[in-house]
């Protein structure tokens, strides 16, 4: 049985805004650069037509590796220092991306921010685990998503705007005056939620324990595979979506509406997970939203085999997905964590990169596919829902 955290009352609404605020730094790292991809890869000489999509995998591959060392460290020194260092961190990668003459420092730099940005997040999911447990955490986590989704909801707007005030570079200086803003914030607000009894010595030893532990645990691991399998049809919509929206179907500058408007199904339904995951738990509500998933990419992967498909329908099928995508993602992530409290940033962190691994290699895979058409991301939701949906059947029977 694992151990659980005590009750603790009702978190305060400045905490949840200096959780989302945290969990945001690698959200805006990515939306914000959306409306600026196709200028970069001109201004840098991409070379190939789809390298500028890279900028944004680049971020998930240094999360990835990121969230593996964060977690461990996270567990041995305490949640606040783990998170200062790594925004200072992810200062550098935004500085070396300001100055980039050509797509290799670029993805350089893109890749050091994300290592900065798994610390905000690896410490957040940390500290909630820390304080709460099971559907408790799933419902706080729901509430933090919700203020969290402000995030792809504004960043490409704020990136667009950007660029017509000045230049796409003024993006990074802006990541960098957030970056600092969290650190204040947090370095003031933010209360040590790990006490240094309950610390776990940086051993390598220790840390290989953890990772037997987590891997060790089917139910867990089952969990972390198929939110991986989830995050991949994600970032495969997510990389490909600049040119699905101004190359495809053309729509200019108004992209970041329309985007922000799916993106708004996001938010929507992470505020519903938080009302509902109680009342009817976690697994019902991850079992519909796949099932979702499922039908709604089958649907336009076919009229994709046969027709063009017109942008109300497109439109629809992203607002769907990233619905059902915000159910999924809260609840996946806290039935994985449930078993876990006891070496929750070591779990946080292998949970993490299992689920980048998967992701960032079969997104990246799906984005690199496009080739005007919505098919590969239509049946990246078909193929790996039901992969996602097999893992968790699985799961249910030993959880």
């Amino acid at each position: 049985m694992s151990m659980r955290p005590s009750r603790t009352p009702s978190p305060s609404l400045s905490f949840v805004l200096l959780m989302a605020t945290m969990m945001s730094v690698a959200a805006i790292s990515i939306d914000a650069m959306l409306p600026a991809l196709g200028q970069i890869g001109q201004d840098l000489g991409s070379a190939f037509p789809n390298q500028s999509q890279l900028i944004i995998s680049a971020v998930f591959v240094g999360m990835g590796v990121g969230q593996l060392i964060a977690g461990p460290i996270s567990d041995a020194v305490g949640r606040k220092p783990l998170l200062m260092g790594c925004l200072l961190l992810y200062v550098l990668g935004a500085l070396i991306c300001l100055f980039a003459s050509t797509m290799t420092p670029m993805l350089i730099g893109r890749v050091i921010q994300g290592l900065g940005a798994a610390g905000p997040w690896v410490s957040c999911v940390s500290i909630l685990r820390d304080k709460f447990g099971g559907r408790e955490m799933a419902k706080v986590l729901s509430l933090v998503m919700t203020v969290f989704i402000t995030a792809p909801v504004l960043a490409p707007a704020l990136g667009q705007g950007l660029m017509l005030l000045t230049h796409w570079r003024v993006i990074f200086v802006f990541f960098v005056v957030y970056a600092v803003a969290v650190g204040v914030w947090a370095l003031i607000a933010l209360d040590e939620t790990l006490p240094p009894e309950k610390r776990v010595p940086w051993r390598v030893k220790t840390i290989w324990h953890g990772f037997k532990e987590v891997l060790a645990h089917q139910a867990t691991r089952q969990y972390a595979l198929a939110m991986g399998l989830v995050f991949a049809c994600f970032i495969g919509y997510l990389t490909s979506i600049q040119q699905i929206f101004q190359v495809q179907y053309q729509v200019g500058g108004v992209f970041v509406v329309y985007f922000g408007l799916q993106a708004l199904g996001f938010g929507v339904s992470s505020l519903i997970n938080a009302r509902f995951v109680e009342q009817f738990g976690m697994r019902y509500i991850v079992m519909r939203g796949l099932l979702a998933v499922v039908l709604i990419g089958g649907v336009v992967a076919t009229l994709s085999a046969f027709f063009i498909v017109p942008f109300w329908i497109f439109f629809t099928f992203g607002l769907v997905s990233l619905f059902c995508i915000g159910l999924l993602f809260g609840n996946l992530n806290a039935l994985a964590m449930e078993p876990m409290g006891h070496i929750a940033g070591t779990a946080a962190a292998i949970v993490a990169a299992i689920a980048n691994v998967i992701s960032i290699s079969l997104g990246t895979l799906v984005g690199q596919l496009y080739a005007g058409t919505l098919l590969p991301v239509a049946l990246s939701f078909v193929v790996l829902g039901l992969l996602a949906l097999r893992l968790v059947l699985s799961a249910d029977r030993v959880g």
